[in-house]
C-alpha cells in the first residue's frame, strides 16, 4: 500500500490547506475565537499526519513488507478522519456529541507514532546486531 498512503498523505494535505484557506477567510468572521482556534486543532493536526503518512509511504519504498508501518499508516489516516474530521464537524455542524469521536482519533495517531517509532528500533537493533556479526 506504499503509493496508496502516498495517495492518502497528498490528498489529505491538499484538503489540509483548502480547510486551512476556508478557515482564515470563509470562518474568521462568522465564528467565535475559541471555535476557531478548534477548527484550527484539526487543520493542524491533519497537516502533520499528511506528512506522516507521506513518510510512511517513503519508508515503505524501502521496507515494503513492514505490517508496522501498514499499521501505522492506516491508523494515521483514521486518525485524521477521527480527529480532524470530528473536529470539523464540531465547529461547522455544531455537533457537540462529535467531541467524543476526537480522542479516539487522538488514540490513533499516538498509536501510529508508536508502532514507527518501535519499527526504528527494531530497524536499528538489527542492524546493529548485523553489522556487529560481520
Amino acid at each position: 500500500m506504499k503509493s496508496g498512503f502516498l495517495f492518502l498523505g497528498a490528498l489529505s494535505a491538499l484538503i489540509g490547506v483548502g480547510m486551512g484557506a476556508f478557515g482564515a477567510h470563509g470562518l474568521k468572521a462568522i465564528l467565535s475565537p475559541e471555535m476557531l482556534m478548534v477548527y484550527h486543532t484539526g487543520v493542524t493536526y491533519q497537516m502533520w499526519h499528511a506528512l506522516g503518512l507521506i513518510g510512511i509511504a517513503l519508508m515503505l519504498q524501502q521496507v515494503p513488507e513492514s505490517k508496522l508501518l501498514n499499521w501505522a499508516g492506516w491508523l494515521m489516516f483514521i486518525g485524521i478522519l477521527l480527529f480532524s474530521g470530528s473536529l470539523y464537524l464540531l465547529v461547522l455542524l455544531d455537533l457537540k456529541w462529535l467531541g467524543m469521536i476526537t480522542p479516539i482519533g487522538g488514540v490513533s495517531f499516538i498509536t501510529a507514532w508508536f508502532l514507527i517509532a518501535f519499527f526504528a528500533a527494531k530497524k536499528q537493533h538489527h542492524s546493529r546486531y548485523t553489522h556487529a556479526r560481520r
